[in-house]
């Protein structure tokens, strides 16, 4: 009997309840089969530009196979860096229970695609919050206390990913109030936090790259209820640190942590590298920096507070930047700018930034439509088609 003859019949004998669960059923059996998901043979990137990258959220994907694709279409464009956002509350949801599947799907298929990912870590677990409901903070509130289970399980991170996970980002944006847990902003915490932190890190996996910073481009004033200048918190993080970078040795323990070894001896910095934000709003790609304007070029003013203070040798990894093309918005540009600017940044940090490592735009997809400005990032729909911007990227590098 076919299923559309099982219907009639469910309509005409069987009650209203008992009908409904037999269509369902007979739905759940008819319905095509989950798209099965190969690996294939392994890829590598094809490029004229070694910088060019691009930040993803495919963490919130439910279908793998978009995943996959996603990835490949980023190699094809001719990208050779990602970066992706891994939440702590996904991969340890009970103190000391690790789950590393939602990472190990990216993970997997960006290896085979032969990209880099580099992993920002953040979003802390209702454990790991003061309310045991999680009601009174938000997801970006960590107390000092606290400090040393996010070292845990990074140190976990690190270690369950060695070899496949190269580059680590140690939280995002603390300069604005939001990314710090709706508390004033405070660049001397931020600095503890990656005191604890990092040796943790390279204690689990001492290959990864320990990225700190990823610092919001902002003109926010001090006392300011949204958060900090980047310049004014960069600087405010260099006098915590207390110590010159160059030629000085400095300890730092922290005997509440599990992982700490009170014997192990830090020296330089308590990070690898910085990771730095700078977005172009409306300004070209070659703006010329200024304190007071927000644009691509704002880079090379973190850069000389960074040489100010004998940290020139510190690489920096530009992990979100990029421009918007929604005209009812009123930081965007034309979508012919936006293309041009996005290329134009590139290229323009190839030639003049040798101490960057990757420009990585915000953002290739978002998993399903926010009906607002921030689609006017993207570079593919949620269901993967292209939009012009990918198809000139990829023209410029790959093709």
């Amino acid at each position: 009997m076919s299923p559309t003859h099982l219907v009639t019949f469910a309509r005409h004998l069987l009650p209203t309840a008992l009908r409904l669960a037999l269509i369902l059923a007979l739905l759940s059996v008819i319905q095509p089969p989950r798209l099965l998901v190969t690996l294939g043979e392994p890829q590598t990137v094809v490029t004229r530009n070694a910088l060019a990258g691009m930040h993803t959220l495919f963490v919130n994907e439910v279908e793998e196979w978009k995943i996959q694709r996603g990835l490949a279409m980023i190699r094809e464009m001719g990208a050779p860096w990602v970066v992706e956002f891994l939440p702590w509350a996904y991969m340890e949801p009970r103190k000391g229970q690790y789950n590393w599947e939602s990472a190990e799907r990216i993970v997997r298929h960006a290896n085979h695609q032969g990209v880099q990912l580099i992993a920002r870590l953040g979003f802390v677990p209702d454990w790991a919050r003061p309310d045991p409901n999680a009601q009174t903070t938000t997801f970006t509130y960590l107390d000092p206390d606290r400090y040393a289970d996010f070292a845990e399980f990074a140190a976990a991170f690190a270690a369950h990913f060695r070899g496949r996970i190269h580059h680590i980002i140690v939280w995002n944006e603390p300069n604005l109030t939001g990314e710090w847990g709706m508390r004033p902003v405070d660049p001397a915490g931020y600095v503890e936090m990656l005191r604890v932190v990092y040796p943790a890190i390279k204690q689990a996996n001492p290959d990864v790259q320990v990225l700190a910073g990823a610092l919001a481009p902002t003109l926010e004033p001090p006392g300011s209820a949204q958060g900090l200048n980047d310049l004014i918190y960069l600087e405010e993080m260099y006098k915590a640190l207390q110590f010159r970078i160059q030629n000085t040795e400095y300890r730092i323990q922290n005997p509440q942590s599990p992982i700490q070894n009170p014997e192990s001896k830090i020296e330089g910095r308590p990070y690898d590298a910085w990771a730095v934000h700078t977005y172009g709003r409306t300004a070209p790609h070659d703006e010329p920096p200024a304190p007071d304007r927000i644009n691509f070029r704002r880079a090379e003013l973190l850069r000389e507070i960074m040489a100010r203070n004998g940290d020139e040798d510190a690489p920096v990894y530009i992990t979100e930047s990029g421009w918007n093309d929604d005209p009812r918005w009123v930081f965007a540009v034309t979508p012919a700018q936006r293309i041009a600017y996005t290329l134009g940044a590139w290229e323009y940090a190839r030639q003049h930034w040798p101490w960057a490592r990757c420009v990585v735009v915000w953002v290739f997809k978002h998993p399903a439509p926010a009906y607002n400005y921030r689609d006017r990032y993207t570079f593919v729909t949620p269901s993967l088609e292209p939009l012009p911007i990918y198809e000139e990227v990829k023209k410029a590098l790959a093709d």
